[in-house]
């Protein structure tokens, strides 16, 4: 199994960065305008990015300004069954988050896409939570 991972250092309160990662509106902010998000675990968070088919992320677990775990249920075929977790620390006012996207089935060239794609979500969650 493949796993892509990226960490980032915000300078931003945690809290900021976790509301960001589980509301319509940061996620709007920084992955998509058109979504469906709630914070609860259990709930299916939607997201449109104009490929002709919806995302969906089964939340697995939450733990407030700490972690973020989701689910892939639907998606293109490659990311169906992967997972993707956000895990939050803070240090002196500045929120270090380490992304994890694993249970790939193997490295395709979509993977790699998705790992330099990953790489800008973090770029935008940085601009957007320090901004």
């Amino acid at each position: 199994m493949e796993s892509i991972e990226h960490i980032n250092y915000i300078k931003s309160p945690i809290e900021v960065v976790y509301n960001t990662l589980t509301t319509e509106k940061g996620l709007g902010n920084v992955w998509t305008k058109k979504l469906k998000v709630k914070p609860e675990v259990g709930f299916i968070n939607e997201f449109d990015f104009d490929e002709g088919y919806i995302t969906k992320f089964k939340i697995l677990e939450l733990v407030e300004n700490s972690k973020i775990v989701w689910e892939c249920i639907a998606s293109d075929e490659e990311w169906v069954g992967t997972k993707v977790s956000f895990e939050l620390s803070q240090k002196d006012n500045k929120t270090t988050i380490i992304l994890k996207h694993f249970d790939w089935r193997e490295r395709t060239d979509f993977y790699r896409w998705c790992n330099y794609n990953w790489a800008m979500f973090l770029y935008r969650l940085k601009s957007y939570c320090e901004n």
